[in-house]
């Protein structure tokens, strides 16, 4: 495939230099840090974090008045337009960088399958195995990296 070969000379230098395991964990991180620039650039930043603090507002009504049942289902249905809304505003960035993530995991799959579990903890847990495998590291670390790049990068 064309992309693997485009892959392979774009990340080279981390999986050439690097074990498997670091090699998924700075790819997690330069991934992580282009999905959230995509989203901080492409989304607006202002509306999101208007909405967040308009959910957090309807949240502790909702708390207020949870005995009262229609007031509850009042504020819980303009809660629920607020969190479509909001959603609609998250979904817009996805767009620009699903297929290159797509592509990009396609590659890490074919490069990283061959070497198994790349965490092994040595012994069996049931519905996870004896490790973890490229993807099983490439989420734990790109949740990790996700929390900290969107605190820094202030992203809503």
């Amino acid at each position: 495939m064309a992309f693997d070969n485009f892959f392979n000379w774009i990340f080279s230098p981390v999986t050439n230099n690097f074990s498997p395991l670091w090699s998924i964990i700075i790819l997690s991180l330069i991934l992580t840090f282009f999905i959230t620039l995509i989203y901080k650039l492409v989304s607006n930043q202002t509306v999101m974090k208007q909405l967040k603090q308009e959910q957090d507002v309807l949240k502790k009504e909702m708390k207020a008045v949870k005995h009262d049942a229609e007031k509850y289902m009042a504020v819980q249905k303009v809660a629920m337009q607020k969190s479509l809304e909001y959603m609609r505003h998250s979904m817009k960035p996805t767009l620009f960088y699903i297929i290159p993530l797509l592509l990009i995991f396609g590659w890490m799959s074919k490069t990283f399958k061959g070497y198994g579990d790349i965490v092994n903890w040595g012994f069996y847990i049931p519905l996870f195995g004896t490790g973890l495998s490229w993807l099983g590291v490439y989420i734990l670390a790109s949740i990790v990296f996700s929390i900290v790049v969107r605190k820094l990068m202030r992203v809503h």
